[in-house]
């Protein structure tokens, strides 16, 4: 039987997020951007179902967590308005030098949680450079006022972990590595890709699955070119900024 496409699933109904927190991020979205602004009078449940072409049940899932966030409030006989806007976390900047992102760590100190610690061989790429001998991996949740904004796989030389295992276990990397005497660094990149939450990552940042999240992926070599350090990390997508010069 052919499918029309009034038919066809939205796209923004694919995955498996209900779809009734779908659209509730979508009108979150909307109070964020002012596209509906604090007293605004938000649209009746027909008009929105018919815009999003969903049940009269899934509108209201939607404004149900809305309301419980403060953003939105009904009142009887006039319809329901937009209360608030949604509280803005502190962004984290991505920087592009590497000195740059250590003092960034250097004066923000977020709690770290260690989640899992071993010998570990990360998964290295052509490009990257020379693998240790051996590397010592640990994987925990960075959070701030008690909300956790990233998880991140840690993969050290073995050779370096033992400079300072204190350190590393309870601060950031970077700092810590430029701030060695014994290792020099020759080489570091980064690369930022935009994916979903699956369900272990929206467990430990306490977002929806499929909510969408920045992976970063960050390589230090030294001067021989062997990959002393790699960080995989993965951010909630509302803690990202990212901001870069473009030269005329």
């Amino acid at each position: 039987m052919h499918k029309s496409a009034h038919d066809a699933v939205p796209p923004l109904f694919r995955g498996p997020m209900p779809r009734y927190a779908q659209l509730a991020d979508v009108f979150r979205q909307r109070i964020v951007r002012n596209r509906w602004p604090p007293g605004t009078k938000l649209p009746t449940l027909e008009a929105l179902m018919q815009e999003f072409d969903v049940a009269r049940v899934t509108v209201r899932q939607a404004m149900e967590l809305l309301a419980r966030d403060g953003l939105v409030s009904a009142e009887r006989g006039r319809g329901t308005f937009v209360t608030a806007q949604p509280t803005r976390h502190r962004g984290l900047m991505l920087q592009t030098s590497l000195q740059a992102l250590a003092d960034v760590y250097r004066n923000d100190t977020p709690n770290l949680t260690l989640i899992d610690e071993a010998s570990a061989s990360p998964r290295l790429q052509p490009d990257d450079g020379t693998s240790a001998n051996r590397y010592h991996f640990m994987r925990r949740v960075h959070s701030r006022n008690g909300e956790a904004y990233c998880v991140i796989s840690i993969y050290l030389d073995e050779r370096v972990f033992r400079m300072a295992p204190r350190r590393f276990r309870r601060e950031t990397v970077v700092p810590v590595l430029l701030e060695l005497p014994r290792v020099s660094i020759g080489r570091a990149w980064q690369t930022l890709e935009i994916g979903t939450a699956d369900v272990t990552v929206a467990r430990l940042l306490d977002v929806p699955v499929s909510a969408p999240v920045a992976e970063v992926r960050r390589v230090c070599q030294d001067r021989r070119g062997v990959v002393v350090y790699l960080g995989e990390v993965t951010y909630r997508g509302d803690y990202i900024h990212l901001e870069m010069d473009l030269k005329p």
